[in-house]
């Protein structure tokens, strides 16, 4: 049962990558940029979101992105933005000797996550003038070391040891600004629950942990605005409009942490391959996420 539940689960998280891989792969020019510029920056929530975005909201994602980021939003520009394309600019500079742009190898990510080094030791023929390309960044007298086995320009971080690499991980995690507001961003999922003679049932699942509640009289409550729309081409064919009320006895609040609200909606519609725009609306904090899923009746 163990070795099942094993397979199991690492079947859904192979089957997970593919789902995104298969979003990010049909992504347009603009969207890839993005996600290619904010790849030292992204969390794996904010991608996942960003993948089951409609295409008209992606814009406004972008925009939040950087101002959350910004660490003086009194100010007209966000001094964390350009400070981070500025690094981008200066690592492509820098190292660009090689196959690959200089912002893109290890060079390049510890040089716009950690800054410049304090000190940069270059061994043209290795330390001993006996072996690979060599450079070593000091960090406040931390080494952080890099060489080139190919010959090539393409110098590859070399692990002095686990824990060196825990320190530098979470040096580079500690680059990130912490983002105000709450520890996750709202989100959830939707698919095609059952097939019946007279059309389809969906589900819409949200995680109580994403949900934002207000306190009446020592209830925890909210309200989801759900709009649903089946697309066949430019063709609205159905549409769904509804709210759903959600409370919980605030002293049991900890109790539904890792449960889920679940939403199924009938459509009373004729077979075939259709797109799902879903739409939801918090009404607590007014968080709104929209989500495109192709369903096949």
């Amino acid at each position: 049962m163990k070795n099942k539940l094993i397979v199991f689960l690492l079947a859904s998280v192979f089957l997970a990558s593919c789902a995104m891989n298969h979003l990010e792969k049909n992504l347009d020019p603009d969207s890839k940029e993005f996600l290619s510029v904010v790849r030292y920056l992204i969390t794996k929530q904010e991608r996942k979101i960003f993948l089951n975005l409609l295409p008209e909201e992606r814009d406004n994602f972008k925009e939040e992105f950087w101002k959350k980021r910004d660490p003086d939003p009194g100010t007209e520009e966000n001094e964390f933005k350009i400070q981070y394309f500025k690094r981008i600019e200066e690592a492509n500079v820098l190292f660009r000797q090689g196959t690959t742009p200089g912002w893109l190898q290890d060079r390049g990510r510890v040089y716009i996550t950690l800054g410049p080094p304090d000190e940069r030791r270059t061994y043209p023929r290795g330390q001993y003038n006996e072996g690979f390309p060599t450079e070593i960044w000091l960090y406040n007298f931390f080494p952080i070391v890099f060489v080139d086995e190919n010959w090539t320009g393409n110098y590859r971080m070399t692990a002095l040891s686990a824990q060196q690499i825990n320190e530098i991980n979470r040096a580079q995690i500690a680059y990130r600004p912490k983002v105000p507001g709450r520890k996750v961003d709202f989100d959830f999922d939707v698919s095609l629950k059952a097939k019946q003679a007279e059309g389809a049932v969906f589900q819409i699942e949200i995680p109580y942990n994403n949900i934002w509640f207000k306190e009446v009289e020592s209830i925890s409550q909210t309200t989801f605005e759900v709009s649903l729309k089946l697309m066949d081409g430019k063709e609205a064919i159905w549409e769904h409009e509804d709210d759903y009320e959600v409370s919980v006895p605030t002293d049991e609040l900890e109790d539904y942490i890792d449960d889920i609200f679940v939403i199924e909606i009938t459509a009373e519609v004729k077979p075939g391959s259709y797109e799902l725009d879903v739409v939801i609306v918090n009404k607590t904090g007014g968080e709104r996420m929209t989500k495109r899923i192709n369903v096949t009746i």
